[in-house]
């Protein structure tokens, strides 16, 4: 690499004699942030460069081609100068070669030591001949100058002005990253993960590597972010064999971070970020349109959870009793779909603002309050009561007769009705998908949260828009009663499940009060539909204080917060905690840590089948691995924080630490015991 750079070098001077005449193009000039230190201290000096337009000078690698700068220095006796140091480069690439410079100015910023013995009013004549090369997209010219300062050692009291020079010029190098970095070099590719916190602001990364021969430097750069980690990958450089490599990775405008990374394994995956995301082809319409997939194929797989499948069936159904035209279809397929989307974008630009406000909340969040699961519980129950045909309600029961802006209407809210109560769950798909949302343009987010809606939707639009579809839908006839009925049966189990919520949030007297103002629902809907039956006018009425004194619930219902996890004596668990994560991984244990709430249906489906069994306790058990759980039923901002540290706005969320260290394993949404079980 370095044969290849100088004779690079050497083919750009020949012919270029001419230019070295017009005298050096970048000017050097010594400056000291003290012009009078004290005895035994150490002053800082800086090589200031001030380069004319269109000239460059390089870093300490300067990649395919260029050289460092350097400076022989004629000090005092007993004063030494520490080496240069650089601020963050920018790459270059000239002709398919990348080069590492400073366009403009710059200034390299020197230590230099006093002895101690020095006495008040002595003369320091520092003197250097600085070597560097300054160069054009077209042209290089070797050059060289002498620099000189003169100090007098006196009190050591710096000018206020020359303290903000050099803050500027100290703000300019790259910060040590004081943790340890790992890299993985695999068909010829090499990932560098760096630790760095989800909430440190990341433009633009970038690494520049001091070790000669790790990366290809001309090669492009991608950059993913997961969670706490940021993983830079590219075109591996020759030597393969490297126990260390060092570098400076570039994070923003003039701010990079100094590491060294040491072997270890560096998962792939993560969420696409800076200009290498999409190895410059859009990355970041590339990241929008991952996630709005992500988010739409979440949502379709909505549809068959057991608090929305009977609604769609519910719509489905009433396509099939009344008969629709074709416009009448599509005019309720569109109404259902405007609900549902409507309901989507609010919610997500609803926690878009939360988020902005400083609240950790993430999807789902109004789940997290004990009043909405009792407006849920009453909601589901009443569906509930209606397809066991304890009443009828007008928008589902009134048929071809209904004007088209009624059946709309009826539609819009079924619609907003199965977005609503859709929210306790995250399936596959959607996490990374929610995820990416939250760090992203809130355009691009609000474009996401509508994604998941119309994927939620896209059953009864296709029933709408296809009437091949419509067809295949079995004729009407009296199984549809049956069927409604049957139909009840999951919204029943859905409204148990709610209400045992409300007594996770609440306590009993939560959970006892809810069932109260359900029941008292129901005797107010059983009244009604007593009525229907027998044809009495204004049947509605006994629902109305009925419903009025089961909402009057919401003012008196308890606000205790949900339990603790509590140990599994079977599997050992504990409550999450990072300081307890951060003590079993300094004893080398191995972690299974995951984070739930009692309201996301994906979670206990996968506590119930594949965690809380046995083989996989006696698994973990074997293999010393220690467990803990992250309880997000109340929304704790703890669990918030550290869930969106790993790119998540919601649960459920597995990961896995190996025993000795290392990045966490992110597990799949959907689990098995095998995988478990099989966890090292």
């Amino acid at each position: 690499m370095h044969c290849f750079r100088f004779v690079t070098l050497f083919l750009a001077i020949l012919g270029l004699a001419p230019a070295w005449a017009a005298g050096p193009h970048i000017k050097p000039t010594l400056v000291a942030e003290h012009a009078t230190p004290a005895p035994g201290s150490t002053v800082s000096l800086a090589l200031v460069m001030k380069a004319e337009p269109g000239w460059h000078g390089y870093w300490k690698n300067p990649g395919d081609s260029g050289v460092e700068t350097s400076i022989a220095w004629t000090l005092p006796k007993g004063v030494t100068a520490g080496p240069l140091q650089y601020p963050v480069p920018h790459p270059l690439l000239i002709s398919g070669l990348m080069n590492y410079v400073y366009e403009g100015d710059y200034a390299q910023p020197i230590a230099l030591t006093l002895p101690r013995a020095l006495t008040v009013g002595t003369l320091l004549p520092l003197r250097g001949k600085v070597d560097w090369l300054e160069c054009t997209q077209e042209i290089c010219v070797p050059a060289s100058a002498e620099v000189a300062l003169d100090l007098i050692v006196g009190t050591g009291a710096p000018s206020a002005a020359a303290v903000a020079q050099f803050d500027g010029y100290r703000a300019a190098l790259p910060k040590p990253l004081g943790s340890p970095a790992t890299f993985q070099i695999e068909n010829g590719r090499i990932r560098i993960s760096v630790p760095l916190p989800a909430s440190a602001s990341v433009a633009d990364p970038y690494f520049f590597p001091l070790t000669d021969g790790a990366i290809d430097y001309a090669a492009p750069q991608t950059a993913t972010r997961d969670g706490d980690r940021l993983v830079i990958e590219t075109k591996a450089g020759p030597d393969a064999a490297l126990k260390t490599i060092a570098g400076v990775l570039r994070v923003g405008e003039g701010q990079g971070l100094e590491l060294t990374a040491t072997p270890g394994t560096v998962p792939a995956g993560g969420t696409p970020l800076g200009e290498g995301a999409a190895a410059g082809e859009g990355g970041m319409a590339v990241t929008i349109l991952l996630a709005l997939g992500g988010a739409i194929l979440g949502g379709l797989l909505l549809n068959i959870m057991p608090c929305v499948f009977p609604i769609l069936s519910l719509k489905a159904m009433s396509l099939v009793r009344q008969g629709e035209s074709e416009r009448g279809a599509r005019i309720e397929a569109l109404a259902y779909a405007a609900g549902v989307i409507l309901v989507c974008v609010a919610l997500g630009g609803a926690l878009l603002a939360l988020r902005a406000a400083g609240a950790t909340a993430g999807w789902a969040f109004q789940l997290q309050d004990a009043r909405v699961i009792l407006v849920l519980l009453l909601l589901v129950a009443a569906i509930a009561l209606n397809l066991a045909g304890l009443f009828e309600l007008p928008t589902f029961s009134a048929g071809g007769r209904l004007a088209a802006a009624d059946g709309a209407g009826g539609a819009f809210w079924t619609g907003a009705l199965a977005a609503f109560v859709a929210t306790p769950c995250t399936g596959p798909f959607m996490g990374a998908a929610l995820g990416a949302a939250l760090v992203l343009p809130a355009a691009a987010a609000i474009a996401i949260f509508a994604g998941l809606g119309l994927g939620l939707a896209l059953p009864f639009l296709a029933l709408g828009f296809i009437p091949a579809l419509r067809r295949r839908l079995p004729k009407p006839g009296a199984w549809m009663n049956t069927f409604r009925h049957i139909l009840s049966i999951p919204m029943f189990l859905t409204a148990v499940g709610l209400a045992w919520i409300l007594g996770r949030q609440a306590g009993v007297d939560g959970m006892t009060l809810g069932l109260a103002a359900a029941l008292l629902l129901a005797l107010g809907l059983w009244w009604v539909g007593r009525r229907q039956q027998g044809g009495k006018g204004g049947a509605w009425w006994p629902a109305l204080p009925a419903a009025a004194l089961a909402l009057a619930a919401l003012a008196i219902v308890p606000k205790a917060p949900a339990e603790a996890a509590k140990a599994d004596v079977a599997m050992g668990t504990e409550p999450f905690s990072e300081a307890r994560l951060a003590a079993l991984r300094a004893e080398g244990r191995p972690v299974f840590a995951y984070f739930t709430a009692d309201w996301c249906l994906t979670c206990k489906v996968n506590e119930k089948t594949s965690i809380e069994r046995a083989d996989v306790a006696d698994s973990f058990k074997a293999k010393n691995v220690a467990v803990l759980v992250g309880d997000w039923t109340s929304g704790d901002a703890t669990i918030g924080r550290f869930l969106a540290s790993h790119g998540r706005s919601g649960v459920p969320l597995y990961l896995y630490y190996p025993a000795g260290g290392g990045e966490p394993k992110v597990l799949p949404q959907v689990l098995t015991p095998g995988a478990l079980t099989s966890l090292n």
